[in-house]
């Protein structure tokens, strides 16, 4: 799912450094949106403005968690 995560992303904002451990303070509030909407529709699953915090978008880990999270919720 990680690869699967990384390629989606990547094609869609290929500047972003996904290996990043730091990966929030490289984003701006369209790449967040971005990636909110991506998961969204890629996962079926219902991403919120809550769910755009540090912690959630801090690494590519941090991504992958919060799919897995909300497809276990589905």
């Amino acid at each position: 799912m990680k690869e699967k995560i990384r390629n989606l992303l990547e094609d869609a904002l290929p500047l972003v450094d996904f290996d990043s451990e730091f990966l929030f303070s490289e984003l701006d509030s369209l790449g967040v949106t971005t990636i909110l909407m991506l998961l969204s529709d890629e996962f079926g699953i219902k991403m919120e403005s809550t769910d755009a915090t540090p912690k959630n978008l801090k690494t590519l880990d941090s991504i992958v968690s919060l799919v897995e999270k909300k497809l276990s919720e589905k």
